[in-house]
């Protein structure tokens, strides 16, 4: 999933959609902090088209989609963090810092009811901006005894980005969300993902996904689009080619890091293989 995200523009002088130009320097792109922890619930840069759908923003979004059942800032820590129910049972959070390309239109079977994320996709869809994301590679050591792989697996850090381009655009939903009891009003997102391609299969092997990337004719037509449930479905599941993606492994604190993305060889790490199949089971992914 991405959970952690950057988009400090530093070489560019403007962010170009569809010949359409924003200078970064307005927006203070170039000032962006290293990294963005999805964690924080912190706002985030993101492409919004306007009412016309002929032009676009970059705006600041929250992120960390809010549905509108969620009332205030109070029921949103609990939706999000989890919270003890008064029979003492314990009601597991809801992450939404990613939405499921695969379900964003969903209705549930049982209740008739449309699932969270499903009027954003067909009436609200952006672009989050990003000059790359971070993500897990798990990798099980051998029992020096008994050879087997150990249940717990070691995780390695990896920065994902694009080869020869700084900043590219992920697929997003997002939600006016209002806090009753304070008056507050913001906009939040959540990042759409889909299923990894070859190189991610391999880098997010413990869950096997990926944001969903697109190219500058997917993303425009992504926001300004007047599209079927099925196209958006079939955008919201693209899966961008593995031969124009670079991954390599980092500190291990990168997340408090000035400088996260610089690489860092671990010896005992196989190197990735961007030749394997996408049915190949990486989570096996085992060292002796």
């Amino acid at each position: 999933m991405c959970n952690y995200n950057r988009q400090k523009v530093l070489k560019t002088e403007y962010v170009t959609l569809k010949d359409i130009e924003k200078d970064i320097k307005k927006y203070k792109l170039d000032q962006a902090k290293p990294i963005n922890n999805g964690f924080d619930y912190a706002p985030i840069f993101v492409i919004k088209p306007n009412y016309s759908k002929n032009d676009y923003d970059i705006v600041e979004m929250e992120w960390g989609y809010l549905p509108n059942y969620v009332s205030d800032r109070d029921r949103a820590k609990e939706f999000r963090n989890g919270y003890k129910k008064p029979d003492g049972s314990y009601q597991q959070g809801i992450t939404t810092l990613n939405a499921r390309g695969e379900e964003l239109l969903s209705i549930d079977p049982k209740t008739g009811r449309e699932k969270m994320f499903r009027d954003a996709a067909l009436n609200r869809r952006c672009l989050v901006l990003s000059t790359g994301f971070f993500d897990w590679r798990h990798v099980y050591r051998r029992n020096k005894k008994t050879g087997e792989p150990l249940k717990t697996a070691d995780k390695y850090p990896y920065f994902v980005s694009l080869k020869d381009q700084e900043y590219f655009f992920m697929a997003g939903v997002w939600n006016p969300w209002t806090d009753r009891k304070s008056g507050e009003h913001i906009e939040t997102v959540t990042i759409v993902t889909t299923e990894a391609n070859k190189l991610m299969s391999q880098v997010h092997n413990a869950k096997n996904r990926m944001p969903t990337i697109l190219d500058s004719n997917l993303a425009w037509e992504w926001i300004t689009g007047d599209l079927s449930e099925q196209r958006i479905t079939e955008i919201a599941t693209t899966q961008y080619d593995t031969e124009k993606m670079q991954a390599c492994t980092i500190m291990q604190d990168f997340r408090t890091s000035e400088e996260p993305t610089i690489p860092f060889i671990y010896p005992e790490m196989p190197p990735l293989d961007q030749t394997i199949a996408n049915e190949t089971p990486p989570a096996q992914l085992s060292l002796f």
